[in-house]
C-alpha cells in the first residue's frame, strides 16, 4: 500500500485519540487500533515508515505510538 494512504489513515486514527486527557493512553489506544484493524503487512510497513522517516508527516503522537508499541504491532 501506498505510504501516503498509510500515513492519512493513521493521522485520522491520532486524530480521534489526541483528545484524550491521558496521552499514554491515547498512544496506547492507537496502538490497539492498528493491531486490531490493521493487517500485519500494513502494520509492518508503517512501523518502517516511522523509524526510517521521522517527522515524516505523522502526527508525533502516531509516530510516539507507533514507536513505543512497535514489538506488539510486529505480531
Amino acid at each position: 500500500m501506498n505510504n501516503d494512504t498509510l500515513i492519512t489513515m493513521a493521522n485520522q486514527i491520532g486524530d480521534f485519540f489526541k483528545a484524550y486527557p491521558d496521552s499514554e493512553q491515547a498512544k496506547q489506544d492507537i496502538a490497539s487500533h492498528l493491531k486490531r484493524f490493521w493487517a500485519l503487512r500494513m502494520r509492518k510497513q508503517i512501523v518502517e515508515y516511522a523509524q526510517e522517516q521521522p517527522g515524516g508527516g505523522l502526527l508525533p503522537i502516531v509516530e510516539e505510538a507507533i514507536k513505543q508499541h512497535k514489538a506488539n504491532l510486529l505480531v
